[in-house]
């Protein structure tokens, strides 16, 4: 565990995400087109600070790291609509690429790869579903321990990865969970993950006048502003103070191990804003929290190493700290140090989520984990601050609100279901609602039922 005392401060990543290729079309009697992912997720407006340090540290020019912002949103949507096809059969999806323009969508069912292909994404037939795999995964996660540090599923080798810190951990582990060895591929390594210690996201804070974090999310709960950060930080009832040494805030609630998650409610001298540190200080828009897909880009904006870019390798991974096990994390190549925990995670405009540990450093390269936000807003009844959405259209005049059972503010899970102006829709990317986002406006968020 790395916990950084009076002079360290904590990081901050971001992801960009992707939609399916042939919405948005318009006919002679459908209306006006439907905005694209890549519009619904402003990737257009990414910061310059964003789009240098992806340059900088994914090797791209100018033209590919914007054209990847683009491709992620798209693929990320893509990818969102054949998973709800697919069903059961649905075994993982990637992009690749310097610009992120290949998406590639795994099956375990032969049929299935006509669709896929279809939509402009290559197909790949495996013999084993995500599902699967992630059942797997959660009975490890029960018995693991500090020998085997890091279990995720990889949709690129379609296998059950364990990273094995002594020899013979995985082996053990694998038999005392019955888990047949032909899912599991081994890999053997020397990091030992742990907390990364040390209202704009990426600012340090203090956690009774010691130990040093940083801001994840500025977020609201009701009249109260706040933000969002790791659980590993602080519990409820630590009292913070800001970048500044002024008294600030406290721990409300806090989950650690198990999850990495908290939140801190600050007191009236402090008031949150839709941005995150950018580089030299330069504030960077936030807009939303939709979590975009394996190989996407993530950016990180950190107190103690500045901001530092890379890409999303697995979902719902599973972490043993010395403390215990975090699950439902994800990994990244993104670096970290010490004093970067509980900053934010950021693709393009989109929060992904708070620092919470990792391995090696900004000089030689390194391995990070952060939780994801939504979960977050989700279990605390919070509101990301974003910047200002565009409300869309709305009724015309004298005409009444479309009604139904979705609500700005919520956060949806992929597959959660609601109605809007009489019609049935799925959820396909995980989000907070805002006003604008309503479901007919999002094609890249939900699917009409």
């Amino acid at each position: 565990m790395l916990k950084r005392h009076a002079r360290t401060a904590c990081t901050a990543l971001a992801a960009a995400g992707l939609l399916l290729a042939g919405t948005g079309g318009a006919t002679a009697d459908s209306g006006p087109a439907a905005p694209s992912a890549a519009t619904t997720l402003r990737t257009a407006d990414a910061p310059p600070e964003l789009l240098a340090a992806m340059q900088r540290d994914l090797g791209l020019t100018p033209t590919q790291a914007k054209a990847r912002l683009a491709h992620e949103a798209e693929a990320g949507a893509t990818a969102a609509r054949l998973r709800d096809r697919l069903g059961a059969a649905f075994a993982g999806a990637w992009v690749d690429g310097a610009d992120a323009a290949t998406l590639t969508v795994a099956t375990t069912r032969a049929a299935d790869t006509a669709a896929i292909r279809a939509t402009g994404a290559k197909a790949r037939l495996v013999t084993r579903a995500l599902a699967d795999l992630d059942s797997a995964k959660a009975a490890l996660d029960r018995a693991a321990t500090t020998g085997t540090p890091v279990r995720y599923v990889d949709p690129r080798s379609n296998t059950l990865v364990v990273e094995e810190a002594e020899p013979g951990a995985a082996a053990r582990l694998l038999a005392a969970t019955g888990t047949d060895a032909a899912l599991v591929t081994v890999v053997r390594t020397a990091e030992a993950p742990r907390p990364l210690y040390d209202l704009r996201g990426g600012d340090a804070y203090y956690m009774n006048g010691s130990g040093r974090c940083s801001v994840g999310f500025p977020v609201t709960k009701g009249t109260v502003n706040g933000f969002a950060t790791a659980g590993h930080c602080g519990r409820a009832g630590t009292t913070t103070s800001g970048f500044n040494q002024v008294a600030q805030g406290s721990f409300q609630a806090s989950v650690f191990p198990g999850n990495d998650m908290a939140w801190v409610a600050a007191n009236t001298q402090w008031t949150s804003t839709p941005y995150v540190k950018g580089s030299g200080g330069a504030n960077v828009q936030v807009t939303g929290s939709v979590l975009q897909p394996v190989g996407a880009s993530v950016c990180r904006s950190g107190s103690t190493t500045g901001w530092h870019c890379g890409t999303i390798q697995q979902h719902g991974t599973s972490v043993t700290y010395p403390e215990g096990t975090i699950s439902g994390v994800t990994r990244t190549t993104v670096c970290a140090e010490p004093g970067d925990s509980g900053g934010s995670y950021i693709s393009g405009s989109q929060a992904q989520g708070v620092t919470s540990g990792g391995s090696g450093n900004c000089s030689s390269g390194g391995t990070t984990f952060f939780q994801p936000l939504n979960p977050i807003l989700s279990a605390y009844g919070l509101t990301l601050k974003v910047t200002g959405s565009d409300p869309g259209p709305g009724p015309g005049p004298g005409e009444p609100e479309p009604g139904g059972t979705w609500k700005a503010g919520t956060v949806y899970a992929a597959g959660a279901t609601v109605t809007h102006g009489g019609a049935s829709y799925r959820c396909i990317q995980g989000h907070q609602a805002q006003p604008g986002w309503e479901p007919p406006n999002v094609p890249a968020l939900w699917q009409r039922l």
